[in-house]
């Protein structure tokens, strides 16, 4: 007899793929390091990298100037040159910043990620179409910009793609635990758990493309059933993800679970639909 999938908490999610995960080392290139952030705006924050681990940030132009605050971070390379750096941001409720750091052209995204309040993740799904709101509670903010250096006008930055679009992938994240990821169009895509914790369980969900370098891109999904972020970059050329999960660990909205993701990536087949 089948048996219902159940959807489970990120916390849990976490503990399934801990186990031999694909996820790429930290690196300490950081460390000892100083980056200023120059975003489109004319807002400025400066990232001081403490250690290989602990970071100090200040916002020294624009709407939020001489906020400040000391967070831990994890920094990974995914491609030479191109780093992701990511750090719960502890002075703000359930908040993380995912930071891609392109040296190789001097070029930066940042994705501010929020949780919704128990509140707001219980509005049901038809009291949320009624408000005129997303499905997903769950907020990201995109931002882009320059590093040590303003922003010129004209300049070209990260940009959203629809490269990925049509791409019918599989994701091998640990021996046990495997997702196929089907990119249907400019805000939606569509996700099954072949192997794993999740075994069963399928959705479509909101997600985000931003293009970082040839064949290497910046992917977001933000779930509506659990409270979910994921920010992951995609190497097409190496076939290799790796990236993070925001959460809350269980059912009290007190605990948060923002942990390490990686996976082998294999490209299954890519639909092209036809032309008007």
């Amino acid at each position: 007899m089948n048996t219902q999938p159940i959807f489970i908490q990120v916390g849990d999610l976490a503990e399934g793929f801990a186990p031999d995960s694909h996820i790429l080392p930290a690196v300490s290139d950081f460390a000892g390091q100083t980056l200023r952030l120059h975003f489109a705006d004319g807002s400025v924050i400066e990232h001081v990298f403490e250690t290989a681990s602990d970071l100090n940030w200040t916002v020294v132009a624009g709407a939020e100037a001489g906020q400040s605050g000391v967070d831990s971070y994890r920094a990974t390379s995914v491609r030479e040159g191109i780093y992701f750096i990511d750090f719960i941001k502890q002075s703000a409720r359930a908040t993380t910043v995912s930071l891609v750091i392109d040296n190789k052209r001097g070029l930066f995204t940042a994705v501010i990620g929020t949780l919704p309040s128990e509140a707001e993740t219980r509005l049901d799904a038809f009291s949320r179409v009624e408000q005129g709101l997303e499905l997903t509670a769950v907020k990201a903010v995109f931002a882009h910009g320059t590093i040590n250096r303003p922003v010129t006008l004209g300049e070209e930055l990260h940009q959203p793609t629809r490269e990925l679009i049509g791409l019918r992938n599989l994701y091998t994240y640990s021996p046990t635990e495997r997702y196929e990821h089907i990119y249907l169009n400019e805000n939606f895509y569509a996700w099954q758990c072949l192997d794993g914790v999740e075994k069963g369980l399928a959705d479509v969900d909101r997600c985000h493309y931003i293009k970082i370098d040839s064949n290497l891109y910046l992917f977001v999904w933000r779930e509506k059933i659990i409270p979910t972020l994921g920010v992951v970059m995609i190497d097409l050329d190496r076939l290799k993800t790796d990236g993070k999960i925001f959460g809350y660990q269980g059912n009290n909205f007190n605990e948060l679970s923002n942990f390490p993701v990686g996976a082998l990536a294999e490209v299954l087949n890519t639909t092209r639909y036809p032309q008007d």
